[in-house]
């Protein structure tokens, strides 16, 4: 079954709180994740019904049976190497998360053109020259790279990634990229994010006044 992007990421969210609950803290219910992201109730039990981990009336769901059906559907442990391309402060920040390697996600290199950073390394992991990206993915098996280059190179940078054998990009620019069909992107909307809770904060602001 397909899940969709919008339940993927709700359920990354779910995940995030049973991996925060005490250990005696055997079920939970779907109205207390629901509170937790101030959602709907019923839409987090319509989420968890793609995990075929039906909960107990009254008690809730099984804390750790819950936490690991979401692991297995979403693939966390199957790890996927991956490569950042730009080691500016958004690409150097992303390399330092380690906690990546919760979810099946491991960094092996850093890519750049910045003759200052090639050579170095950032939480272990070598800053390459950006020329050496398509001998690497394929010496190494690497098909997906977060892109953090500077919005004026990141189309270039893009396409230049695509003829290199990468396959995914999780796109962190500014930048709407045109690539071939055959690459699948995913925009990561820091300033739309950032809107959408401030001005959500205004209108709610602006209800209380009324």
């Amino acid at each position: 079954m397909n899940i969709p992007d919008k339940v993927v990421n709700r359920l990354t969210l779910y995940h995030f709180i049973l991996d925060d609950l005490r250990e005696d803290e055997l079920y939970i219910s779907s109205s207390r994740i629901a509170k937790f992201l101030d959602i709907d109730n019923s839409q987090v039990r319509k989420d968890l019904k793609y995990l075929d981990n039906p909960g107990k009336c009254r008690v809730g769901y099984n804390a750790k049976e819950l936490k690991k059906a979401i692991e297995v559907k979403l693939g966390f442990k199957k790890t996927r190497d991956v490569f950042i391309v730009g080691a500016g402060n958004l690409g150097s920040a992303l390399a330092k998360y380690d906690s990546f390697k919760d979810y099946g996600m491991n960094i092996l290199a850093m890519f750049d053109n910045d003759e200052r950073k090639i050579g170095t390394t950032i939480n272990g992991k070598e800053v390459f020259n950006i020329q050496k990206v398509g001998n690497l993915a394929q010496r190494l098996n690497v098909d997906i790279a977060i892109l953090t280059v500077p919005k004026e190179y990141a189309k270039a940078v893009a396409n230049y990634l695509a003829g290199s054998g990468i396959k995914y990009i999780w796109n962190f620019t500014p930048c709407i990229l045109d690539v071939p069909d055959n690459i699948k992107v995913w925009n990561e909307n820091l300033v739309g994010s950032f809107l959408q809770f401030t001005n959500r904060d205004e209108v709610e602001d602006n209800n209380n006044d009324n």
